[in-house]
């Protein structure tokens, strides 16, 4: 089903019509009359002292918005629980029927919650691959470790060859002053590998045969599949100084070297807790892309209405999140203004939808197999974000309660421990 399948948008919309008493509507008129005489400054009268018939003259299209926005919420609210109907979208209020002496008749369209049968979640099946981990895995993860342990000393007397490191400081600047987004800062201090697997061809070729104390300017044109999207298809003018050579050492694969590592006694216990290591990441990897699998079989086996009002909310959410990324990677604010804002909305939009429709299931599913969320479970949750906030329980639960994140949290445990029974039960 289409996030913008007609019908389904109209199977989960409410229509309901509400009148309120004009006595009710009188009273509520009379407070709002008093309260503009406090704050009306008017010629001839003093502050305070505007009478309320002049006061209902001058203002009669505000006091008509005020009384309703006052007196419509409450009765729409007292209606929809009278029918048994929990909205997740703001009212949308129509003919409008507002005089002086008469009730207050409007008619509310919004949506609703669908009503959901699950079909067919006890039948679900993920593959669980045996996990198993090779001796050159390990190797390989070993000698990342060394990699990370590696000192260096300084070399003398030559000119930078394959293999050596420039401890260097350096400067790009685009050619095209259109890529002046992409542009690099001056990096003091930098070790580029001469010849490495992940240095610039261009550095490499130009850098070879370059003594300490000299400077090189050469251009780089990155391609357009570029990992940096800045430099993608961009053309740079680097300025480069070598301040040293330098020549990496690797500590040599014994027991002594897995002492420094921390409370090993030999290279075995090493490699035994680096294949315990990979095994467990495989597993994890594993268990999520099966637990994947399980919600988009579970959404295809699932059709029903997704309101558009929790549609539009995850999109918000989504696109928060890739702000906040972005920002976090050093996008200025001025270059977010100039994003295409619908066009990413519209992007976001499938997704969101698939987002909303499994959050949705995976709730039934709770409630039918009577999933809970126990205070221990939260407070664990709660003293994780503790540690990574630097914050004690205590301040995260006041500030989550006072924004509603009690309840995000409490939902979010809820619907991975459905998710884990589902997974189980999938053997």
């Amino acid at each position: 089903m289409s996030p913008t399948d007609t019908a389904a948008k109209e199977s989960v919309k409410r229509e309901i019509s509400i009148e309120i008493p004009a006595d009710e509507v009188a009273r509520e008129t009379e407070a709002q009359v008093q309260r503009y005489q406090k704050m009306a400054r008017l010629p001839g009268f003093r502050a305070g002292h505007v009478p309320a018939s002049i006061i209902k003259q001058r203002f009669a299209e505000g006091l008509k918005n005020d009384v309703a926005e006052a007196l419509i919420p409450k009765y729409f609210r007292k209606e929809a629980e009278k029918q048994g109907l929990i909205p997740v979208s703001t009212p949308r209020v129509t003919d409008l029927h507002i005089h002086e002496g008469e009730p207050l008749r409007f008619k509310a369209t919004f949506e609703i919650l669908p009503e959901i049968k699950v079909e067919g979640y006890k039948e679900l099946r993920a593959e669980k691959p045996d996990i198993t981990v090779t001796d050159e895995e390990v190797e390989q993860a070993l000698d990342g470790v060394r990699e990370q342990h590696a000192s260096y000393t300084n070399v003398e007397g030559r000119a930078l060859a394959e293999g050596d490191f420039a401890q260097a400081s350096m400067e790009g600047k685009p050619k095209n002053p259109a890529a002046e987004a992409g542009k690099n800062p001056v990096l003091n201090d930098v070790l580029i590998e001469i010849g490495g697997k992940n240095t610039v061809p261009e550095f490499t070729q130009n850098l070879t045969g370059a003594s300490a104390g000299e400077e090189r300017t050469f251009d780089v044109v990155y391609p357009d599949d570029a990992p940096d999207k800045r430099l993608a298809g961009n053309a740079f003018v680097y300025t480069v100084r070598v301040n040293g050579i330098k020549q990496k050492n690797l500590p040599e694969l014994n027991d002594d070297f897995a002492k420094e590592l921390g409370e090993f006694n030999s290279l075995d216990q090493v490699r035994k807790q680096i294949r315990e290591n990979i095994a467990a990441e495989k597993q994890h990897t594993a268990e999520r892309e099966a637990k994947d699998k399980i919600v988009s079989d579970l959404v295809k086996r699932n059709e029903f209405e997704v309101p558009e009002a929790l549609v539009d909310r995850q999109i918000d959410l989504r696109l928060e999140r890739g702000l906040r990324a972005l920002a976090a990677q050093g996008m200025k604010m001025e270059d977010m203004k100039k994003m295409d804002l619908p066009r990413l909305r519209a992007g976001q939009r499938e997704q969101a939808f698939q987002d909303v429709k499994s959050s949705l299931l995976l709730e039934r599913i709770a409630d039918l197999e009577n999933i809970q969320v126990s205070e221990e479970e939260i407070n664990r949750e709660l003293e994780a974000l503790a540690r990574q906030s630097k914050q004690t329980p205590e301040a995260v639960r006041a500030r989550l309660t006072e924004d509603g994140g009690m309840d995000r949290i409490r939902n979010r445990i809820r619907s991975e421990k459905t998710l884990d029974f589902l997974y189980h039960q999938s053997a």
